[in-house]
C-alpha cells in the first residue's frame, strides 16, 4: 500500500488538504498503527478463466430460461398468424416449404440466443473481473478517494507544515514527492476502471433487450410452426385406424429388436407404410442410375438451384454427393465427436450437441423415415434412409413430430428437443444438464464418422478436444 508504506517510514500520517495536489499536511501518528496498516493480506488463489466462464453461462442460461416464461405474445400477434396460415395455398407442397423455412428461421433465431449467451456471459465475468479488481483494492481506493474529497477543498494557504518545525517540512517534502504521483496513478486506475464498468453494464443491457426481441421472434416461429404441422397432420392424414396399428406394431417391433440393424431390418419388412416407401425410393435411385449424363446433370442443376421437385420420394442428391453441404440439425454446442471417450471405457459412435430447451430439430437430409419412436435405452429415435446404404440416426427428442413411412426433405422439421437432459446410454457422463441430441451416421449397418458432411460452419471442435 503505497500511503500507509510512505507514513511509516516517516512517522508520519497523510492527509491531502488542497485543491493544489502539491500542498499535504502531516500528522504524527503511532509506529504501531503505521505498521499495522502494512501488513501483507493472504492473496486468494487466482480464479481459473474457464471454469469462471462456464459457471457465469450457466447462470446466464439460467436468467434467460426464466426470462423465457414471461415472454408472451400478444392477441392481435396470434390471430395475425392464424390469419397467415389461413391465407396459404392449402397443399402439401406449399405447406412442407412453409415449414422448411419456418424451421429455418426458427435455427437461425436459436443460433442467435446462443450468441447472446455467450456474449452475455463473457461481458459478466469481465464486470467480475473488474469487481473483484476494485474489492481487493478497497483500502488503497478509499485512501485515494479521501485524498481527492480533501483535495476539493479550498483552506486558506499554508505552509506545508508550521513554519518553525524545520524538521517536520523536510520530511513533509520527501513525503509530497513520493505521495502525489502514486494518488495520480491510482487515481487514474480507478477512474478507467470506472469507465470500463459503465460500458460493460451498457453492453450487457443492450445485449439483453436484443436477446430479449430474439426470443419473442423464437416464441412467434414455434407458434407459426405448431399451425403449419397442424395443417401438414390434416393434409397427410391417413386412416387413422391403420396408423394406430402400424404405431401398436412397430412398438411390438422395436420390444424385440436387439440392435439398429435388426430394427431397420424388422421395420422394411413388416411395416406396410415403409416397406411400400423403401421399395418406391429404391425403385427411383436405380431409375436414376439410369438416366443419360445430361438428363442427370439437369436433374442436379434443378436440385441446385434450391427447387427440387417437392413431390419427390427419394433423395435429391446421392447421399455420397452431399459431403461439407449438411447442416447440423440443431443449433447448439458440440459436447462429443464420433470416436471420443463416451464416459463407459468406449469409443463415442456419433456426435452429442447440447441445446437449449425446445430447440427444433430438423432433417439434415432427404430421407425416409424408417423409425420415429421410443427404442430401447436411446429414448425417442428417429431413423431417416437417405439412400445409398446410408442410415441417419437421431435421439434424445422430447417430442417427435414425424411418422415412419414418410419420407421427409432435408429442413424439414421432425422433432423438439425437451427442457432437460433426457437419461440415456448415449448421454452418459455427460457434463451437463442441458437437452442433448445424439446423431449417428451408418453405413451399410457400420457407424462412420459424420464430421465430414456438415459443413464449414458446423464443424467445430467439441467442448473437450485438444
Amino acid at each position: 500500500m503505497i500511503l500507509p508504506a510512505i507514513a511509516a517510514g516517516v512517522g508520519v500520517a497523510v492527509i491531502v488538504v488542497s485543491a493544489n495536489p502539491f500542498i499535504v499536511r502531516a500528522q504524527d501518528v503511532a509506529p504501531e498503527a503505521a505498521q499495522s496498516a502494512v501488513q501483507p493480506a493472504t492473496e486468494p488463489p487466482p480464479p481459473d478463466p474457464a471454469a469462471e466462464l462456464a459457471a457465469k453461462r450457466d447462470q446466464t442460461r439460467a436468467e434467460l430460461e426464466t426470462l423465457s416464461k414471461t415472454i408472451s405474445l400478444s392477441t392481435d400477434k396470434v390471430s395475425a398468424l392464424q390469419q397467415s396460415i389461413a391465407d396459404l395455398e392449402k397443399s402439401t407442397e406449399s405447406i412442407r416449404q412453409a415449414l422448411i423455412d419456418s424451421a429455418a428461421r426458427r435455427k437461425a433465431l436459436e443460433k442467435q440466443i446462443l450468441e447472446s449467451e455467450k456474449k452475455l456471459a463473457d461481458l459478466g465475468v469481465k464486470e467480475d473481473g473488474i469487481r473483484r479488481s476494485l474489492h481487493e483494492r478497497r483500502g488503497l481506493l478509499a485512501e485515494v478517494l479521501a485524498a481527492l474529497q480533501r483535495m476539493g477543498r479550498n483552506p486558506p494557504p499554508a505552509l506545508l507544515v508550521t513554519p518553525d518545525d524545520a524538521l517536520a517540512s523536510v520530511r513533509s517534502a520527501i513525503l509530497l514527492g513520493a505521495v502525489v504521483p502514486g494518488i495520480r496513478k491510482e487515481t487514474d486506475k480507478l477512474a478507467a476502471d470506472l469507465a470500463s464498468l459503465a460500458e460493460l453494464q451498457t453492453a450487457s443491457a443492450a445485449e439483453k433487450t436484443s436477446l430479449t426481441a430474439t426470443m419473442t421472434n423464437g416464441i412467434e416461429e414455434e407458434r407459426r410452426m405448431d399451425l403449419l404441422l397442424a395443417e401438414n397432420d390434416k393434409l397427410s392424414r391417413s386412416n387413422a385406424a391403420e396408423l394406430a396399428a402400424e404405431r401398436k406394431r412397430s412398438e411390438e417391433l422395436a420390444g424385440k429388436a436387439t440392435n439398429l440393424e435388426g430394427l431397420v431390418a424388422s421395420m422394411e419388412s413388416e411395416i406396410a407404410s415403409v416397406r411400400d416407401a423403401a421399395a418406391a425410393a429404391r425403385q427411383a435411385e436405380e431409375n436414376r442410375k439410369l438416366m443419360t449424363d445430361e438428363q442427370r446433370a439437369q436433374a442436379k442443376a434443378l436440385a441446385d438451384s434450391g427447387v427440387p421437385d417437392k413431390n419427390r420420394i427419394a433423395p435429391a442428391y446421392p447421399f455420397g454427393e452431399l459431403k461439407a453441404k449438411l447442416e447440423v440439425p440443431v443449433a447448439g454446442d458440440i459436447l462429443r465427436q464420433f470416436g471420443d471417450a463416451d464416459g463407459t471405457g468406449h469409443e463415442a459412435m456419433g456426435m452429442t450437441v447440447a441445446t437449449n430447451p425446445e430447440t427444433v430439430v430438423t432433417a439434415p437430409a432427404d430421407g425416409l423415415v424408417v423409425f420415429a419412436g421410443v427404442f430401447r435405452s436411446y429414448g425417442q429415435m428417429i431413423i431417416l434412409d437417405a439412400g445409398d446404404g446410408y442410415h441417419l440416426v437421431l435421439s434424445g427428442m422430447d417430442t417427435i413430430n414425424t411418422r415412419q413411412g414418410k419420407f421427409v426433405f432435408s429442413g424439414e422439421p421432425l422433432a423438439v428437443m425437451g427442457a432437460k437432459r433426457v437419461a440415456s446410454a448415449t448421454a452418459l457422463a455427460l457434463e451437463t444438464n442441458r437437452p442433448t441430441l445424439y446423431i449417428e451416421f451408418r453405413k451399410d449397418g457400420k457407424p462412420v464418422d459424420s464430421r465430414p458432411w456438415w459443413t464449414a460452419k458446423d464443424t467445430g471442435k467439441a467442448r473437450n478436444d485438444s
